[in-house]
């Protein structure tokens, strides 16, 4: 009898020795690692039998359902240690386990029988050699692995075995003959462990990667995705008429939104324009209804129209068999205390109870509690208090192509609707270490300071870099966002069609008139710049004695923001609509221009009365709905309640008498000016009318006439309408239509009806269902002008050519003008956009703009020495408006990669978990597949040829890597020159990355496999990739140490000294994916 101790002399080498050609080997163990058999593999060739007992149940069939869980995490490891134990994950990481798997089910197939215990009882381990001349048993033997026959150390402080011969020998052979033979305690798992090691060589298809990596990566959240937070299909909304409409990325979204809503209570859903959010919603809303839940429907007043459509029975309601059942109401109603809006009475409207707010472009609600100066409590305060807080747990669903302007605040006011205003009940549900206010002051901060960054570096990437984990993970928590491009990248687009091609858009900039004595914009902009508009602001002549009559007077109803503040900030929107109306059309200008003069008129006529018989009062201004674009119109100084009279008695009515007859004369000067500007010498309209001559006889695609024209104000729709539409039925025998907010429509087609959905139906047929609207008609509409009330959530892809009339102050205005014919199935190949400039420079352009806020914010400040109307936002705003309507000149753009801000599309993991979730429940869990497995795929162009590896950090005393956001694994793209192609920090580019090559590549690819194959020996020879892997840890360490040092620099505390990461043995490889050329590029 002898003692191994397993470090001078080991079991492995007195193997060796005792196993001799013919003998018979016998082992009971826990478990079998192929790297045990290959350490002994020459000896093991020359057996006869080689007979194996699982001392505990492995590999059997279960008789009744998976066990408790702790039971079953043992019995995991005893079944993977087929691939090698934790402690062997040096071997694996040499990557020539494929080989050795294949060599070692060869020999299983020839030489060996497997049999486990299927009893509870406990047995020990120990092996048997019957060689011809002498018996060995050694014992104890826990397992069959590399560490117990003492080739690695693993985590045992001795191992200590007994080697003996016959006569105690004997006795240990017939034991285990025993066992072998008892058909109650055994069963024969052969097949099942030559199945499980073949995997380890057979070929994998890359989506079979894809799901492993997000298999392993995802598994932490694991809980995230139970099946609780998939919707309940008992409800059957999947069975529903909306469900049956939708594409698959809207599907995802549904799924996903449904998700969050139950988790967190709000989520924001952002896909891009032209994505059809609308149909989204509805889903949610379907799944809700059938719970038997009420919602409400909260929309801008233009989009009522589509709102109702699907709730109504109309026979144009494509989803009228779901009978949906919601309220739909506006986002002006908040501020309203009664009356009917939509067929609902305000004043008995019970606002708090509904379970979901469905908000449409809940944008208009980002500016939160506390913008004018604290006073207004504002119709996002309404929001909160009415309907949120009070009464039932409501949720809510907001929907925006614009979530994130240049200000994370922006998004956080949106989701403070979600959490009832009280972040800490956010805070619990979410996993961030730092709290939601944190959370966002650290964003905005890394954000100011990429926003300061030179052109070159402001890239999306270096914001990424700096963000926090936590921002991530809470983006990732409630907003789903999808751009253009990840529709077009992830899904098959036959089925949904694909987006039309944008030409170049084409930029004109006509002179004001051909006149020739004519006047310029500039020499406009000189008058323009003298008035003071006083009109506007009859308070700031009222005597301080008598300043607090009105002040009870004004603050009427709880309204909060004084007469004061509302009659300046009328004064300053009034200076700029000045301009942007001259930049429309010459008419709306004179229109103005003339509204003014006689309110200034009637005004002086009133204190000359008073001068002369000594009592006169006025009413202070409210402004006419027709002078105001559309956002202008939304703001809440109009909405303030009843009118209020001053009394002339108690105003220094000289002073004003005298400042009011200044700007008379100025706009008056400036109405001669533009007196003699008529329509045909208004180059303008002129350029317009050789544009659609262009467009009609040279259609950009065969015979489609359509033409949308946009403009920001009615009355220039208006007289686009009197002017264009005569012009085009002469000449070209088409029909034309006009619609604004505040007319009916109006259209050359006799005894034509025309409301807002009949025009829109008959212009763009397809895309509205005329066939079934209107079945008998066959009425075109081929020339639309209209102002931004169809700008936002309608469909027109039927049309191919819009114009814009002039150019909207807010860029993203125009990307949503443009998202009416940029729609994903788009019949049309090419669409075009104008834009019509006006005749200077774009920075004159800007630097006007920013000269009349400047000159307005002066009077402001001189007049009350506060100046709090103007918030700090607005400076940053004209520089970055500059840069997009620059852009906006040569292309056109997605919203998303318009603002040199982020999007909020770069930022969530939400569809990977969304995919991973749908595998599973197909394929079951993959806790049993070998780790180390991988693919390989054909590189593309963006993709060129390396490995990817996916690695997991095991040494558990590295604390969670403060930069990572997917910790404790890490992905590397290493180029096959040794080029590290992406590192770890941007884990979520890396599984976009493995995503496009995986996925809907369910079979092996043999064009690139069979020469990896070779090249590699079927897997002996993994020298090349090896040394990449060690090149890919080796980036993971030095970029780690760099981004620590950088962090000891920055804002937000340091992640140097809290971790370190040695090398190659703190990793473990879970799988990698070979990118290779295709054999007939080579």
């Amino acid at each position: 009898m002898k003692i191994l101790d397993n470090v001078n002399n080991t079991v492995r080498d007195d193997l060796r020795a005792e196993i001799k050609r013919g003998s018979k080997v016998s082992v009971a163990a826990a478990c079998f690692s192929m790297y045990a058999y290959q350490e002994l593999k020459k000896q093991l060739e020359s057996v006869e039998e080689f007979r194996f007992i699982f001392t505990s149940p492995t590999f059997v069939k279960e008789k009744a359902e998976k066990r408790k869980r702790e039971f079953y995490i043992p019995r995991l490891s005893r079944e993977t240690s087929l691939y090698g134990t934790e402690f062997e994950i040096k071997l694996r990481n040499e990557m020539t386990q494929r080989s050795i798997a294949k060599e070692c089910a060869e020999w299983i197939r020839r030489k060996a029988r497997f049999k486990s215990n299927t009893t509870g009882e406990n047995m020990t381990g120990f092996i048997t050699v019957d060689a011809k001349d002498s018996q060995t048993v050694y014992a104890p033997m826990s397992g069959f692995t590399t560490v117990d026959i003492g080739c690695e150390r693993g985590n045992n402080a001795y191992n200590i075995v007994n080697c003996m011969e016959a006569p105690f020998s004997q006795e240990y052979m017939r034991v285990f003959d025993q066992l072998w033979s008892d058909r109650e305690k055994m069963q024969d798992v052969t097949d099942v462990v030559i199945e499980n090691i073949s995997t380890v060589y057979a070929e994998n298809s890359p989506e079979f990667i894809y799901f492993m990596t997000l298999y392993h990566v995802f598994s932490e959240f694991l809980d995230d995705i139970s099946e609780d937070v998939l919707p309940n299909e008992a409800t059957g909304f999947k069975q529903s008429k909306i469900w049956s409409m939708l594409y698959d990325f809207q599907r995802d979204a549904v799924l996903a939104i449904i998700n969050k809503l139950e988790k967190y209570n709000g989520c924001i859903l952002a896909d891009s324009v032209g994505l059809g959010k609308t149909f989204t919603a509805l889903a949610v809303v379907k799944y809700y209804e059938n719970r038997n839940k009420s919602v409400l429907v909260l929309c801008p007043k233009k989009l009522a129209e589509n709102w109702n459509t699907y709730k109504d029975n109309y026979v144009n309601n494509p989803i009228a068999a779901d009978r949906l059942n919601y309220d739909v109401l506006f986002h002006t109603d908040l501020s309203r205390e009664g009356g009917i809006s939509n067929g609902l009475d305000l004043s008995r409207l019970n606002w708090g109870n509904y379970d979901l707010i469905v908000i449409d472009e809940s944008h208009n609600f980002r500016n939160g509690i506390g913008t004018h100066s604290n006073t207004q409590e504002n119709r996002y305060q309404k929001l909160m208090e009415k309907a949120i807080r009070a009464g039932v747990k409501t949720k809510v669903l907001m929907l925006s192509a614009t979530p994130v302007n240049n200000r994370f605040i922006d998004l956080k006011n949106q989701l403070a609707l979600a959490y009832e205003g009280n972040s800490e009940s956010l805070d619990e549900r979410l996993n961030t270490t730092k709290s939601l206010e944190d959370i966002f002051k650290q964003a905005q901060k890394a954000f100011n300071a990429w926003s300061k960054l030179d052109q070159e570096q402001r890239t999306t990437d270096a914001l990424l870099r700096t963000l926090d984990f936590d921002f991530f993970e809470l983006l990732d928590s409630v907003t789903i966002a999808r751009s253009r491009k990840h529709i077009e990248k992830y899904y098959d687009t036959n089925e949904i069609g694909k987006f039309p091609e944008r030409l170049k858009p084409i930029s004109l900039r006509p002179c004001l008139t051909d006149l020739s004595n004519a006047i310029s914009y500039n020499q406009i902009y000189e008058q323009l710049m003298q008035l003071s508009l006083c009109i506007y602001t009859p308070s700031n002549y009222i005597f301080p004695s008598r300043l607090q009559k009105y002040k009870d007077l004004t603050h009427n109803k709880g309204e909060n923001l004084t007469q004061t503040g509302r009659e300046r900030g009328i004064q300053r929107l009034m200076s700029i609509n000045l301009l942007k109306r001259l930049e429309s059309s010459v008419n709306s200008f004179q229109l103005t221009l003339t509204r003014i003069r006689e309110l200034i008129a009637s005004t002086i006529d009133a204190i000359d009365r008073f001068e002369e018989y000594g009592s006169a009062d006025i009413s202070m201004y409210e402004a006419n709905a027709d002078d105001w674009d559309m956002d202008d119109e939304n703001t809440e100084l109009f909405t303030v309640g009843r009118k209020v009279r001053i009394d002339l008695a108690d105003m220094d009515w000289k002073s004003w008498r005298k400042e009011l007859q200044q700007d008379a004369d100025v706009l008056e000067l400036l109405t001669l000016m533009v007196g003699d500007i008529t329509p045909e010498h208004d180059s303008k309209l002129q350029e317009l009318f050789r544009l659609l001559d262009e467009k009609l006889t040279h259609p950009i695609n065969p015979d489609n006439k359509k033409v949308l024209i946009f403009s920001a104000f009615s009355d220039t729709a208006e007289y686009l309408y009197d002017h264009v539409s005569g012009y085009v039925k002469n000449k070209y025998g088409l029909n034309t239509a006009v619609i604004t907010g505040s007319i009916d429509g109006r259209t050359t087609i006799k005894g034509f009806q025309a409301t807002l959905n009949n025009v829109l139906t008959c212009f763009s047929p397809i895309s509205k269902d005329r066939d079934v609207l209107m079945p008998d008609s066959k009425t075109e509409i081929d020339i639309l002008i209209a102002t931004d009330c169809i700008s936002e959530g309608q469909n027109l892809q039927d049309c191919d050519y819009l114009v814009n009339y002039d150019i909207h102050w807010n860029p993203v205005r125009i990307i949503q003008r443009f998202g009416r014919i940029d729609r994903i199935g788009s019949r049309n190949k090419v669409i075009q956009l104008v834009n019509f400039w006006p005749d200077l420079t774009l920075d004159d352009y800007i630097n006007l703009k920013s000269r009349v806020e400047t000159r307005m914010k002066i009077t402001v400040m001189t007049s009350t020495g506060d100046d709090d109307l103007i918030n700090l936002e607005e400076q940053g705003d004209l520089e970055y408006r500059k840069a997009q309507l620059k852009r906006l000149q040569e292309e056109v753009v997605d919203i998303e990669d318009m603002s040199d801000g982020i999007s909020i599309m770069d930022l969530g993991l939400n569809e990977f978990r969304l995919d991973l979730l749908d595998y599973m429940k197909h394929n079951g869990d993959m806790d049993k597949k070998p780790r180390g497995l991988h693919a390989v795929v054909p590189a593309t162009e963006e993709l060129p040829e390396g490995v990817i590896f996916v690695l997991k950090n095991i040494n558990n005393s590295i604390n969670v890597d403060n930069r990572n956001r997917i910790h404790p694994f890490y992905m590397v793209y290493i180029g096959t020159d040794g080029e590290i192609i992406r590192d770890y920090l941007n884990p979520k580019k890396l599984l976009d990355d493995i995503r496009l090559l995986c996925r809907g590549k369910s079979k092996p690819i043999p064009e690139v496999y069979e020469k990896f194959n070779r090249e590699t020996d079927d897997g002996r020879n993994m020298a090349d990739t090896s040394e990449l892997l060690n090149n890919a840890i080796n980036s993971i360490i030095d970029v780690k140490e760099e981004s620590d040092i950088d962090s000891l620099f920055s804002s937000g505390g340091t992640s140097a000294l809290m971790s370190a990461v040695s090398g190659l043995d703190d990793f473990e490889l879970i799988c990698f994916l070979n990118i290779r050329r295709r054999t007939m590029e080579v």
